[in-house]
């Protein structure tokens, strides 16, 4: 799948994505990442791609002129998504929308980082295919948002994760937060682990791990839970049997 991403800070960009996850999914071929410097089709000796805004105010604005010589001259992956406070909220389902947006169905997606006080709003109007923010609150740029969804994004395609199988079971993979998790040794501190996850008894623990999902999400995310359409009848028996107390996370 390719990603495109267009900034004025190419080598941030490209540090982190040369790094765990994502770098060993361009590694492998299954992330072709492209990094794009918006500076580079300034025609002045100082690059400059922003100047004041019309009618005053603080800070400065990406201008038409240098972003969309880039973006021509670059032919990123369409469609082109501008990160910015005004975007479509992104959450796993429109993670997921994008990961679609790869083989065989696209090519791929692309997304131009603003900066400073945001972008001249022809280039939102005219030039770009949409807008993505990551969240209500303020960011330097969009770099940050930018690496957020290309990392979220890469988790979801095949090949990119050692255990194929973590992307299913991921927060929010099913509209629930993830179950409780736990590792050696089984008692630390005087705090043990749930004696379930040490039965061996597998569907046991599949069931336990639901369950726990299930009590942590309407716990700590009854919105999520709303957004399903509530719980199943099967759902409620299941926190009955195995959660019946907010935060028991005892397993038997």
């Amino acid at each position: 799948m390719r990603i495109d991403v267009l900034t004025i800070f190419p080598d941030l960009v490209e540090h982190y994505a040369s790094s765990a996850m994502v770098g060993r999914a361009r590694t492998a071929g299954v992330l072709d990442l492209r990094v794009v410097d918006l500076r580079s089709a300034a025609t002045d000796p100082r690059r400059s791609v922003d100047d004041a805004p019309f009618g005053g105010g603080a800070g400065m604005v990406l201008a038409p002129g240098p972003i969309v010589a880039t973006i021509e001259a670059a032919g990123p992956c369409r469609p082109l998504f501008l990160l910015g406070p005004a975007g479509r909220r992104v959450d796993q389902h429109v993670v997921e929308e994008l990961a679609a947006l790869g083989p065989p169905a696209g090519e791929g997606f692309s997304l131009l980082c603003g900066r400073y006080e945001g972008v001249d709003q022809r280039i939102a109007d005219h030039v770009v295919d949409g807008e993505l923010s990551i969240g209500d609150f303020v960011l330097a740029g969009g770099e940050l948002a930018a690496l957020a969804v290309v990392e979220a994004v890469t988790r979801l395609l095949p090949g990119a994760l050692g255990n194929e199988g973590s992307a299913a079971e991921d927060s929010f993979a099913d509209g629930l937060l993830e179950y409780p998790q736990y590792t050696r040794p089984a008692v630390f501190r005087g705090w043990a682990v749930p004696d379930v996850l040490l039965s061996g008894d597998h569907g046991r623990v599949a069931r336990w791990r639901r369950a726990m999902a299930l009590r942590r999400t309407v716990e700590r995310r009854p919105d999520l839970i709303a957004a399903r359409g509530g719980l199943t009848a099967e759902e409620e028996a299941l926190l009955a049997e195995l959660a019946p107390e907010p935060g028991n996370g005892n397993g038997d």
